[in-house]
């Protein structure tokens, strides 16, 4: 036992080194530097451990890139909007796009996220009927297919999906699928080599140096995007596996919300898909006009939004922010996880004590308890100042959807908490368009009928123990 003070004093002096670095090197927030220094004291062995698998932050690097040709090409159309907002004289197709002409200047100015006014939309909240769309979309592409998922599983769905991949890769069909390493630890070689043998490429997301041993817990891939031929694009919260179809015995029916796109904004799909394949693949793609071919007449505004630990900006909550600050009549949110930060429970609280009706809707069923717990804890408060909340009764919840006075939207892979916000690779489209926003509202009430309310009598007789645990969990938010 001689060595255990030896041990006791190194581990001692590593958790002062990292705390001095967390303080003043990483130069975090407030609130998460708070949270790792209570775990650095609390476990001092084990937090050391936790720290170096969740805590460090990502390299200030630009990590993607794009040719200068086409980056300039980006920058001047950028430059052009930007200057037509200031002017005044942006062209809309429906007047009530103007008044959020901020939102739209934001994302341009810090996103580079390019209004697209010519789309076409179709709303989907049933796994079923998503992926029966995606897959004859699937079947009729010509020219090339571009998939990236979080979560891509060697299953029924998986091996469908699979089938397509192969069977248009064989009629040379260019045929790229991105995976997160993490989100897909169980897919097998199996199926990457299956659908390489057919000429597909198959590259995954920050992959371990060592096979099936990612400790990057953190900056994981969270996007689902899928375009086809350049002209149809998917966007939203389905990754593929039978969970999804609502196979899984623990959560029942899948409750989730996907859009499939036509019109410009499938060339920013395009654009976003090109940045995170070249950084994660060797096989790079160059531009060529082929990948951008979206033609539609429709009028529903969109912008594409990203964000990531690479951002200097957290652009999608920020859009969030400015979203909820904007209203006037009400405020509807379905999320799985409801973990926001200061600013953004700020925002929502000021938006009730303001008279606007704001309206959350979470799970009954939870995948990850101790994130549902916090999530418990932050309804809290709104429920005190006069939120409504529901909880969704039928399944799971996994929407990322928030609509706004009937008038604008954002459909996305965002959920409202750190890890979206903050340590994730997030998309999410901002939808500027009143029949699209009334649509999505009116999915809104129907899972009200699937939903039980939550009061602030119901929450406040919540027991000794869920309180506690709701405690922990608040204090440790800031890290989740």
């Amino acid at each position: 036992m001689d060595f255990l003070p030896y041990v006791l004093s190194t581990t001692l002096v590593l958790n002062v080194i990292l705390a001095l670095a967390i303080i003043f090197l990483e130069r975090r927030d407030a609130s998460s530097t708070w949270a790792w220094l209570m775990v650095l004291l609390f476990i001092p062995i084990a937090g050391f451990f936790l720290y170096l698998i969740f805590g460090r932050k990502l390299s200030n690097k630009e990590i993607f890139t794009w040719d200068k040709k086409s980056r300039l090409g980006l920058l001047t159309a950028v430059q052009d909007q930007l200057r037509s907002i200031k002017e005044h004289t942006m062209k809309v197709h429906h007047e009530d796009i103007v008044q959020y002409e901020d939102l739209i200047y934001m994302h341009l100015k810090n996103n580079d996220a390019l209004l697209t006014q010519n789309n076409e939309v179709e709303i989907f909240t049933d796994g079923q009927k998503k992926f029966h769309a995606l897959i004859e979309d699937l079947e009729q592409a010509k020219d090339h297919i571009h998939l990236l998922y979080y979560i891509v599983r060697d299953d029924q769905l998986g091996q469908r999906i699979a089938d397509v991949l192969v069977r248009k890769a064989e009629q040379n069909v260019e045929v790229k699928l991105l995976y997160d390493d993490m989100g897909s630890r169980k897919l097998s070689r199996k199926f990457v080599r299956r659908i390489e043998a057919a000429g597909g490429v198959v590259d995954s997301f920050f992959p371990p140096l060592i096979p099936k041993l990612n400790m990057k817990i953190n900056f994981r891939n969270h996007r689902k995007l899928a375009i086809i031929d350049g002209k149809i694009g998917y966007i939203g919260g389905f990754n593929i596996g039978d969970e999804y179809l609502g196979y899984s015995k623990r959560f029942g029916y899948w409750r989730d919300t996907h859009i499939r796109l036509e019109g410009g904004a499938v060339s920013n799909m395009q654009t976003r898909f090109i940045l995170d394949w070249n950084y994660a693949s060797r096989d790079d793609i160059f531009y060529d006009e082929r990948y951008f071919q979206a033609e539609a007449e429709g009028n529903v505004g969109v912008q594409i939004v990203s964000s990531g630990p690479d951002s200097d900006w957290e652009q999608i909550k920020n859009g969030y922010i400015k979203m909820i600050m904007s209203a006037k009549e009400y405020v509807y949110i379905q999320t799985p996880y409801f973990i926001p930060d200061d600013s953004l429970l700020d925002a929502l609280r000021i938006a009730v004590l303001s008279g606007v009706d704001v309206r959350i809707m979470i799970p009954n069923k939870p995948d990850h308890p101790f994130v549902y717990w916090a999530t418990y804890s932050n309804i809290g408060d709104l429920l005190k100042a006069g939120a409504t909340v529901y909880i969704y009764q039928k399944g799971f919840l996994h929407a990322k959807t928030i609509v706004v006075d009937g008038n604008i939207a954002s459909v996305g892979t965002a959920n409202i908490d750190v890890r979206s916000f903050r340590l994730n690779f997030e998309v999410n489209a901002f939808l500027y368009h009143p029949n699209t926003a009334h649509v999505l509202a009116a999915r809104f009430h129907e899972d009200i009928i699937d939903s039980t309310e939550l009061t602030f009598n119901l929450y406040k007789n919540r027991s000794s123990w869920i309180k506690f645990k709701e405690s922990v969990a608040r204090l440790l938010s800031p890290i989740l």
